[in-house]
């Protein structure tokens, strides 16, 4: 019953044209610059690998003094909520912390514009007993039921408001992508079967949506379910920007972004600097170069009003220790990227990217970078290109899916090591000893993957575990090693239990794998 009113207060609003009157600076947009683009920005995802304040201020200072004028940020239980602070977590900034930069962010002419997400991606908050009633699915706290959380509406239009009062920009990010579970319990699968899945999004999102814009902000929220289910997009408020995010795929691909420009949506697009495949032992390299060359010339020929470049932590996925009855102990990341710290070559070419009309030049680009930054020579910038071109595979259970064997990825990446190796920069070499870390992790991983696959071989028995305990020996020599590397890499931007964090997810396997083989080990004949 609620839901229907909330529909039919919708329809009247959307036939009235009128009647549901804003402030005319909401609807005002900054005037493009040269660049096409009215604001140029960064999301900075938050979540996981949280940052210390002084490295978000150094951070905001340099991509301002790249020409950037817009960060969007993501802070999931990083943020220190006011009456809602059950969600805040461990390593929460205070409140007081986050005034202060968005302060400095303002005084550099940089507007800090808040992520709530408020449909899917809602872990940090559903894990708690006192809100997990709201979730869709009990098993899986990705998402709230629509239903539910309209009901309980109270929730979001505080954790909306908190935003609101802390941050002075124009915008509030809703969220509200990947909603997979859209009409999954039953009362919103008898509402999809009624009136569709489009429905009952639109009715939810514009029921948030319309919670922000009575508090004086604009909307913002992804693209991508809505160019999925675009058939009720009419009911959405016309204030409510649209964020297509693009990471290396052909233009529309969730659906035709045409058609919702022709119904009055403003677009914003969104890159990525670090997104799948990334993992801590993955970095696909000319997947983001190309994503900056292909997308933001599209965007910027397509009318889009604003470009950021997204940069992700983790998937977004959790995975969950429960109790009886599906109470969560601990919830963790199922993904670990490599920190935002190594990839300032990327966000320079995306700055670079903005500036002109057609498409940047990767390689020119990183050739004269590595003259600029890190004083190599022109032959020098070529074989850095070279090391980013290397296609870094996936392992999918233990197997590559293209190279016949890990020993052959193994001779690949060695081939990026040695080159690393051999260049010689003469400054920010801190900054290139990232480009080295990151090779020699992922020769770590791929060595302890070959020992794995021995270990699941159809023909490893006892006796072949004392072989084997050697190798995993010399990989925790190894770590001890690498782990001192990142922490002197990353003391000055990462929160040091961050930091521990990282060392422990990446050694974790090894050592469960050394105490399996040491257990063996000891009893080769029984």
């Amino acid at each position: 019953m609620i839901f229907k009113k909330t529909i039919a207060r919708i329809i009247m609003v959307v036939a009235a044209a009128g009647s549901l009157v804003f402030c005319s600076d909401l609807k005002a947009q900054p005037s493009k610059q040269e660049s096409g683009f009215a604001m140029k920005g960064f999301y900075l995802d938050l979540r996981n690998e949280v940052m210390t304040t002084q490295a978000l201020q150094r951070f905001a200072r340099e991509i301002a003094d790249m020409g950037m004028n817009t960060l969007v940020m993501e802070y999931e239980a990083t943020y220190p909520y006011q009456n809602n602070a059950t969600i805040s977590n461990e390593v929460a900034y205070s409140r007081q912390e986050i005034k202060a930069f968005i302060s400095y962010c303002s005084s550099i002419g940089v507007e800090v514009i808040p992520v709530q997400e408020c449909f899917g991606h809602v872990q940090y908050i559903l894990r708690h007993d006192r809100y997990n009633h709201l979730s869709e699915d009990p098993k899986d706290l990705s998402q709230v039921c629509p239903l539910k959380a309209e009901g309980d509406s109270l929730l979001f239009q505080d954790l909306f408001a908190d935003m609101a009062a802390m941050h002075p920009s124009r915008y509030i990010h809703i969220g509200g992508d990947e909603t997979t579970l859209l009409g999954h319990d039953e009362a919103c699968k008898a509402m999809v079967d009624r009136e569709g899945k489009s429905r009952l999004f639109v009715t939810y999102m514009t029921m948030m949506s319309e919670m922000v814009l009575k508090m004086g902000k604009i909307p913002v929220m992804w693209a991508d379910m809505l160019l999925k289910y675009p058939e009720a997009a009419d009911l959405l408020p016309k204030e409510t920007i649209l964020l297509d995010w693009n990471y290396g795929w052909k233009p529309n691909h969730f659906g035709d972004i045409a058609n919702l420009q022709k119904k009055g949506f403003i677009f914003w697009g969104a890159a990525s600097l670090r997104s799948h495949p990334d993992n801590w032992y993955v970095t696909d390299w000319m997947t983001h170069f190309n994503n900056q060359r292909d997308f933001i010339p599209y965007a910027r020929n397509s009318g889009y009003q604003t470009m950021l470049m997204t940069s992700w932590s983790t998937s977004g996925l959790y995975s969950f220790t429960w109790d009886v009855g599906n109470d969560v102990q601990d919830m963790e990341p199922i993904r670990n990227n490599y920190p935002l710290s190594g990839f300032r070559i990327l966000i320079a070419s995306y700055a670079e990217a903005l500036k002109q009309t057609a498409p940047i030049d990767a390689r020119a680009f990183v050739i004269a970078y590595a003259g600029s930054r890190f004083g190599l020579s022109a032959t020098d910038g070529a074989l850095l290109w070279k090391t980013f071109s290397l296609v870094p595979e996936l392992l999918v259970h233990g197997k590559p899916a293209k190279s016949k064997d890990i020993a052959a990825m193994l001779r690949q990446n060695e081939e990026g090591i040695r080159i690393l190796q051999r260049l010689k920069p003469t400054a920010h070499l801190s900054e290139f000893a990232h480009f080295r870390l990151m090779a020699d992790l992922r020769q770590y991983y791929l060595s302890f993957k070959q020992t794995l696959a021995a270990y699941n071989a159809v023909d490893f028995n006892r006796a072949k575990a004392g072989q084997l305990l050697q190798k995993v020996q010399r990989l925790l020599e190894q770590s001890k090693q690498l782990d001192s590397r990142f922490t002197a890499l990353n003391k000055d931007f990462l929160k040091a239990s961050e930091i521990a964090k990282q060392n422990a997810v990446r050694n974790r396997p090894v050592i469960q794998l050394y105490q399996r083989l040491k257990n063996l080990n000891q009893h080769p004949k029984n």
